[in-house]
């Protein structure tokens, strides 16, 4: 405590002021916190009071205090996390996927619930998360937002077997499935009309999001939103969840999203998996570049065949980038035995394999018709 204060006077600098130290406060009445601001401020009363009394024409100034304020911070907090509007939102799909985005869902305010097959209450109970094993109990809990995180392979019994009609007409719908045409056809397939829809698809996980999502991709398409004021205003607080969270988000439609993600996502788990096919190990001399490849072949061998199967059956652009893969392979495997053909015609036939293409044939043809003028014989072996 004697270090906390800096202290000013016209006197001279032999006439300092020593601190003296305060009371022990009982820390039984108090907490620690409030015994130290107690010390802070009884240190200062008497300071004050014995340099009026030694010195009464003295200017005394507090430079500085280094005491901790713990409080600010958690006022300021307090603040941020009240400047916005709270939703409550219903996690469908309680797995990985779905527990990831409800830690930070509710670690921003948010009310969560959720709903899954498996019974993932111990989980939910510990990330705050009020978890319901039947989907009637929780549409009757009326959430402003139903947040679907299933398996694309099974997004479709799943939404069936919500019981729409207990939930409040337009109720907000949300996917963030790898594909987009597909959940938003089922949503208009399934969803009453008052329902609002929104697309979206955070582009990272559990492994690449687990700590921070500064800069991650996340897109989303508002396929049907309603004109009432409250209603853009639920879709765009819904959206703020992942701008507060500094992700880079671009609005997009459905089907240029799938055109994009076919090129990029499907690709990357195709290569992933046929490199896992080789059984790649790390080696002393590994280059940077094979380093890539071990990175990628480990994140892609982290999520399920279903996921890599729902890419490929759901994206109709899947296939054709598929079909293009395979004539890349061949093309290039081509250009490796062309010239391999190549060195060994050269070897063979020596300057031969060097004229042009018009001379060549016309030899060649020269040859054949004097094979079949009887003029020369076929060597026999």
């Amino acid at each position: 405590m004697s270090q906390m204060f800096s202290l000013s006077s016209n006197l001279q600098p032999s006439s300092a002021v020593k601190l003296t130290a305060a009371p022990t406060f009982s820390p039984t009445k108090l907490s620690s916190l409030s015994a130290i601001t107690g010390n802070v401020i009884y240190s200062l009363s008497t300071v004050c009071r014995r340099s009026r009394r030694q010195f009464p024409r003295g200017n005394l100034t507090i430079r500085s205090i280094d005491a901790a304020q713990p409080y600010d911070y958690e006022t300021k907090l307090a603040n941020v996390r009240e400047s916005f509007p709270k939703l409550k939102i219903a996690v469908v799909g309680f797995g990985n996927f779905g527990q990831f985005l409800a830690k930070t869902l509710v670690s921003q305010g948010h009310t969560v619930l959720a709903h899954s097959r498996s019974d993932y209450s111990q989980i939910a109970s510990k990330l705050d998360v009020s978890f319901f094993a039947n989907p009637d109990d929780l549409c009757e809990e009326h959430p402003e937002v139903i947040l679907l995180c299933t398996s694309i392979l099974s997004t479709e019994p799943v939404l069936k077997s919500l019981p729409l009609q207990r939930l409040k007409r337009s109720t907000l719908f949300v996917d963030v499935l790898s594909v987009k045409e597909f959940p938003k056809s089922l949503f208009m397939k399934y969803l009453p009309q008052d329902f609002d829809i929104l697309c979206t698809h955070p582009m990272f996980g559990p492994e690449s999001g687990k700590i921070s999502w500064k800069e991650l991709p996340f897109v989303y398409d508002k396929v049907r939103i309603g004109d009432e004021e409250s209603r853009i205003q639920r879709c765009e607080s819904f959206l703020d969840v992942f701008r507060r969270e500094g992700c880079r988000v671009s609005e997009m439609s459905c089907a240029e999203h799938d055109e994009y993600a076919a090129g990029s996502q499907f690709i990357t788990h195709f290569v992933g998996r046929v490199l896992e096919k080789l059984h790649l190990e790390d080696t002393p001399i590994n280059t940077k570049g094979y380093e890539s490849l071990l990175n990628l072949v480990d994140n892609t061998s982290r999520d399920s065949f279903a996921l890599f199967y729902g890419l490929f059956l759901y994206n109709k652009n899947a296939l054709e980038q598929l079909r293009r893969l395979d004539a890349a392979f061949e093309s290039v495997k081509g250009e490796l035995f062309g010239h391999l053909h190549g060195l060994l015609r050269k070897q063979l036939f020596g300057n031969l394999y060097e004229l042009p293409m018009d001379e060549w044939v016309a030899k060649k043809n020269a040859d054949m018709k004097l094979l079949s003028d009887g003029s020369a014989q076929v060597p026999r072996s």
